[in-house]
């Protein structure tokens, strides 16, 4: 075995079976999407299943009768909410985490007291402590923000574009 195969490869405790992982995660998007998949179609087709025990058996036991062309709306207004609520989950999950402060590296905020060196900026309409980077900043200026110092983001003043 060669790479990072001879690393990661363990027991996973089940018969002694050996599999691979990848070194960051223990799976992969694509196989978290299609095992994403295959629970919704499995537990769609359960629902579907349960509407249908639910209008063929139950309901006729305490007299309610209704026409098979109103199950049959019934079970595709469902399957179309299923699919839905699917692509709405899977695009969510497909967005890029921004959490804690090492995401909001590159953001654009501003200071709403003077940086000297340190001070107040207004970064997505929340407040933060920041230090300056290099030399004092005034207030209502433009920064963007460069790391972070324990729970303090670092921001560099936003040169004005360039005249040609």
């Amino acid at each position: 075995m060669g790479g990072w195969e001879s690393n990661t490869t363990a027991k996973n405790g089940v018969g002694g079976h050996l599999y691979k992982s990848s070194p960051h995660s223990c799976y992969n998007k694509k196989e978290m999407m299609t095992t994403r998949l295959i629970i919704a179609i499995v537990t769609t087709l359960a629902e579907e299943a349960a509407i249908a025990v639910v209008v063929l058996w139950l309901l006729p036991k305490v007299d309610v009768h209704l026409p098979l062309f109103v199950l049959v709306i019934i079970m595709l207004a469902w399957a179309a909410y299923a699919i839905i609520i699917y692509r709405m989950g899977s695009r969510a999950l497909k967005r890029k985490l921004i959490v804690g402060l090492p995401g909001m590296v590159g953001a654009r905020g501003k200071t709403v007291s003077d940086l000297a060196p340190e001070g107040v900026v207004r970064i997505k309409g929340e407040l933060w402590e920041s230090k300056a980077e290099g030399r004092r900043i005034n207030a209502g200026v433009w920064v963007t923000v460069v790391g972070q110092e324990r729970l303090k983001l670092i921001v560099r003043r936003e040169e004005p574009p360039k005249k040609r």
